[in-house]
């Protein structure tokens, strides 16, 4: 598993979370909340990213914002 800088912000975070919970839950109850939590965002971040890569295609156009298709520009040519 390839940890990225973000990923370590996102633990990070967290932790000082479940840090804040200890007072108004037991830490195990912190710990499964915490836990779905970074599987909820992981799962959103992985779904977002499969959206937007569909939605780019082959790639964005430099002059003009369009999305490439077979390797040209609809607009540019």
């Amino acid at each position: 598993m390839k940890f990225e800088r973000r990923e370590i912000i996102l633990i990070a975070g967290l932790l000082l979370f479940m840090i804040g919970l200890f007072p108004f839950t037991s830490p195990i109850y912190a710990a499964i909340i915490v836990s779905l939590m970074y599987v909820g965002i992981k799962v959103y971040v992985e779904k977002r990213k499969q959206l937007i890569q569909k939605d780019t295609g082959d790639g964005i156009c430099m002059e003009c914002g369009s999305k490439i298709h077979q390797k040209k520009c609809p607009n540019c040519g």
